[in-house]
């Protein structure tokens, strides 16, 4: 097995960044989900409640991002380094850096209301929830679990397989799913739900829990379209616990730099 992709979402709930490699972090990978944007009361602006933040892109610079979408001017945003820390409502972390007057107003005209860009500081503020699979250190960017989320190809050719069979095909593209890391090789389908300790590279990783899907898979995230799949199909096959699965969520358990072509190993599995 190999790595097929390495995609990083600078901006929470925007479009990926493709990398070559990166630099992985006790969070996750550098310049992931460092930055979100919230409303007038510190509540995350969600893609499923905004479906537009699927159409803006935000590239790192050498000191914070690059903001791009339709219709609207690039924007550069410097790390707010010691700006004003507001409060923010997302799971175990109650502030965060506000990153100034010309990203709320570059976001608020993308939302179409009066919003923030804010910024993590620090990544030990927050932690993975124990109810996620966590040890006491594990840390998390802004996330919504854990530091990285896996699929694999093989995963995704089963699951349009089963929509082709279902119902008109539809080809789901792995973007809708938003992985950090996507595998390929000669695998089985869904064999990433066994995996327990895997190495990527020079790094070794331990598997959080699986990953739960929402609305946004739903999203088609190149022309913002709204339909049934990929959760129809899912809640035929892969449906648990009044949720469908796709994915894993790992958490790193060393720093290091993973690349694009590099080998997947599995060094331990779940024994049934």
């Amino acid at each position: 097995m190999k790595v097929e992709s390495i995609s990083i979402y600078p901006v929470k709930s925007t479009a990926p960044t493709s990398l070559d490699s990166a630099r992985v972090e006790l969070a996750g990978l550098r310049g992931d989900r460092r930055w979100m944007v919230v409303d007038e009361t510190g509540d995350w602006v969600t893609a499923s409640k905004v479906d537009a933040l699927l159409g803006v892109t935000a590239s790192l610079t050498a000191r914070g991002i690059r903001l791009t979408a339709d219709g609207q001017p690039d924007l550069t945003v410097d790390e707010p380094v010691g700006g004003e820390d507001v409060p923010v409502a997302i799971s175990r972390l109650a502030f965060a850096t506000d990153a100034g007057d010309a990203a709320a107003d570059w976001f608020s005209a993308i939302v179409g209301e009066s919003v923030r860009l804010v910024w993590q500081d620090d990544t030990a503020k927050r932690t993975v929830g124990v109810q996620h699979g966590a040890l006491p250190d594990d840390q998390v960017s802004l996330a919504d679990v854990a530091p990285l989320l896996l699929t694999t190809t093989a995963s995704l050719a089963q699951l349009n397989r089963w929509i082709a069979t279902d119902h008109e095909p539809e080809a789901m593209v792995m973007r809708r799913f938003r992985p950090n890391v996507v595998v390929e090789g000669d695998i089985e389908s869904f064999a990433e739900d066994d995996w327990r300790q895997i190495r990527i590279g020079e790094v070794d990783y331990r598997f959080a829990e699986h990953c739960d899907r929402c609305v946004v898979t739903t999203i088609d995230p190149l022309t913002l379209g709204h339909g049934k799949e990929p959760i129809r199909t899912l809640a035929r096959h892969r449906k648990w616990d009044g949720k469908t699965w796709f994915g894993i969520r790992i958490i790193p358990l060393s720093t290091g730099t993973i690349s694009v072509g590099d080998e997947v190993r599995v060094t331990a599995s779940h024994q049934v």
